[in-house]
């Protein structure tokens, strides 16, 4: 079974860490203050969510970028060779405090980040709910909510499809990054929408 981490603890990794504990599937989570700071909040998930150092939650086989996208380039290092991990990238790029678009020079975010994780299967997933949605239950009355992704390896796009489907949402793959991620990005048309599929 693969080895998932959770890098990051504000609004998205903590609304993915009661996905998952509600799911019963063991995660670990690291941030930027170590361990320490997460003793507290890994309290209400048991042994489902287990805090660790960030060096350690990087070698996870799945490892979901739940952070702000300024905070990647120190969170992720300079590692080498992902050797083919996934790195499920759910940041935005946004400029605060007035909440607009990064200008990124007509390049997608996820593009950055691919940068900084060489030889990594890149997906775009978990960034176009809004942190309260995503935590709440996906199973609705009126059908379960969906999450989308995209990337550019099928088979990538496959496990991370089947852990949206784990965690209880309707996967949508959206097909290659060039196709998907500018819709999913902070300004395209899929942002903050959420749709049920019944």
């Amino acid at each position: 079974m693969s080895r998932i981490a959770i890098i990051g603890s504000g609004k998205i990794g903590s609304a993915l860490a009661t996905r998952f504990h509600a799911a019963g599937i063991a995660a670990v989570i690291a941030n930027s203050r170590g361990p320490a700071s997460l003793v507290d909040f890994t309290l209400r998930f048991g042994g489902t969510i287990k805090a660790v150092e960030t060096e350690e939650a990087l070698g996870s086989d799945i490892v979901i970028l739940a952070m702000h996208f300024d905070a990647v380039p120190a969170a992720v290092g300079e590692r080498g060779d992902w050797n083919g991990r996934i790195v499920v990238d759910a940041t935005n790029a946004i400029n605060f405090p007035d909440f607009t678009p990064r200008d990124l020079n007509g390049r997608l975010s996820t593009e950055v980040i691919s940068e900084l994780v060489p030889g990594a299967r890149i997906v775009k997933a978990f960034n176009t709910l809004q942190a309260p949605i995503l935590a709440a239950d996906p199973k609705t009355g009126a059908g379960r909510r969906v999450l989308f992704l995209s990337g550019d390896d099928a088979g990538a796009n496959g496990v991370i499809a089947d852990l949206i489907h784990e965690l209880g949402f309707f996967p949508i793959d959206l097909g290659p990054l060039s196709v998907g991620a500018p819709m999913q990005q902070f300004a395209g048309p899929l942002a903050k929408l959420t749709l049920l599929k019944d």
